[in-house]
């Protein structure tokens, strides 16, 4: 690659390779991003928007960072409506699926009585600020209690608006409200926000016609859905769902899915009878893909924080897992959901394998996929530990240079590709395993003394539209595998 793609096009191959049995999975590290954000919750980018991500505040504020600077001015300020204490506050944000058109995203907050709202906001003639003036309540809901809010709201990719609720508080549902089917705490909804104000029901919600439950509900038996998430790739739904005092468990609902599925709380925790404790009748009801139970040594876990499954660029032996992490131990886990068993693999504990530090609060996302945490008022994104490669995004005709950092000074690094996805092949001259489905060559250049090293290139017409796994490596190291499709 010393000036174009065009030569890794010769499939030079890197000679003495032969299939392995396993791909081998990476470490982590987690790279700070930006500080006082106040107590950040949430991380989001619009639609659209490579070069801004947007933070929720607890306190009431949307901080916007650009190519990771924040911003002096909030984009939102809602401090006024909100009071921040405990699990109250600005708890969630969605962007409109059209927002590049409409300017359109809203807001799950609790008011200062305490009580859930779901605002509709647009942004101003200056796209870095919202116009605050143009708040239109979409939905209120009364909290008998100050805990479990829920607050996550989301778009699904059917383009209706999900809003998370929880059970309106105290501690063992006492008024039953997740299973009553005419109350809407301790669901589900779905909305259909772009007919009528303040919106309307979607005909194909499970529970239209029925009058003995609400036609919002699209799930009941939630206990406090503090985040939940589509899978960008799939569509499927997963919902981290907080337990009371022993588990602490992930729902997964399957793209096209018809709703209507009883989570069962709080009759039961999880896979385990909550009320009655024992003897429980678990007819009817949706169990978890994964669950894990509270602990007090050698690691306090106590409250499950999401909610990502990873679709980057930057680390595609990754795609696919589902990343979580732990309010209390701030550990960071991540599983793989099997869609057709019902089934989760490959458990990991990041934390415990390569000491990277989860959140406290929120998992979120950028426009590329990539996984940020926030911990306090900083967020952070999740990167590859050790040899990084870096890739900018390749356009055909376009120059470009990808960078491999943390490399060994002064040694060669070999840059690898696969136009076939990911795989396992051992190079014996260099005693590394690639990550790569039947790897090419694409060039060799000597690291520099603070061991980066640069590859010029510009991508050829011949691969517009492909997707291209790139990995590089030297004696005894590798990089992280990105991928990235050449537009």
């Amino acid at each position: 690659m010393n000036s174009t793609l065009t030569r890794s096009l010769l499939l030079v191959g890197l000679g003495a390779l032969f299939a392995t049995p396993a791909m081998a999975q990476r470490p982590l590290d987690r790279e700070f991003v930006a500080s006082g954000l106040g107590d950040a919750l949430y991380v989001v980018n619009a639609p659209g928007d490579r070069e801004r991500l947007f933070v929720l505040d607890q306190d009431g504020n949307i901080w916007l960072l650009k190519n990771g600077v924040k911003q002096t001015t909030p984009f939102l300020n809602v401090t006024s409506l909100t009071s921040s204490s405990g699990e109250r506050g600005l708890l969630g944000l969605a962007f409109h699926p059209d927002y590049q058109s409409n300017g359109y995203f809203f807001i799950n907050y609790t008011n200062n009585g305490g009580d859930t709202r779901v605002d509709r906001v647009t942004v101003s003639a200056n796209p870095d600020l919202a116009d605050a003036g143009s708040r239109t309540n979409i939905l209120s809901l009364s909290q008998p209690f100050s805990n479990h809010n829920g607050g996550c709201i989301q778009f699904g990719p059917d383009g209706y608006l999900y809003i998370a609720t929880g059970d309106g508080g105290s501690a063992g549902d006492p008024g039953n409200r997740a299973q009553n089917p005419l109350n809407l705490l301790g669901k589900m909804l779905r909305l259909d926000v772009d007919n009528g104000l303040p919106y309307s029901i979607p005909a194909s919600n499970p529970f239209v016609g029925n009058p003995g439950v609400a036609d919002e509900i699209w799930s009941l038996g939630l206990r406090n859905p503090w985040r939940f998430n589509f899978d960008s790739e799939t569509g499927d739904m997963y919902i981290a769902d907080v337990g009371q005092n022993k588990w602490e468990y992930v729902h997964v609902e399957h793209a096209g899915d018809p709703g209507g599925r009883n989570y069962g709380w709080r009759i039961i925790e999880g896979n385990h009878c909550y009320n009655p404790s024992s003897g429980c009748n678990f007819s009817g009801l949706e169990l978890p893909v994964y669950e894990y139970a509270h602990t007090f040594f050698p690691n306090f876990r106590c409250s499950i924080i999401g909610s990502e499954v990873y679709r980057g660029r930057a680390m595609a032996t990754m795609d696919g897992r589902y990343f979580f992490s732990d309010n209390c131990s701030r550990e960071l886990w991540s599983i793989r959901y099997n869609s057709v068993s019902g089934t989760t693999t490959g458990f990991t504990e990041h934390t415990a394998d390569t000491g990277v530090q989860g959140s406290g609060t929120s998992l979120g996302r950028d426009a590329d996929g990539e996984i940020y945490m926030c911990d306090g008022g900083s967020v952070y994104r999740l990167i590859p530990d050790g040899m990084r490669l870096q890739v900018p995004h390749l356009v055909t005709g376009v120059a470009g240079t990808i960078a491999v950092r943390s490399a060994t000074p002064n040694q060669p690094v070999y840059l690898t590709y696969s136009l076939f996805g990911l795989g396992s092949r051992v190079v014996v001259p260099l005693g590394v395993t690639l990550d790569l489905n039947n790897p090419s060559l694409a060039a060799t250049v000597p690291a520099n003394g603070q061991g980066v090293a640069q590859f010029p290139l510009v991508p050829p017409s011949v691969l517009f539209g492909r997707t291209v796994y790139l990995q590089a490596a030297q004696t005894g190291k590798v990089s992280n595998v990105f991928r990235e499709q050449v537009e």
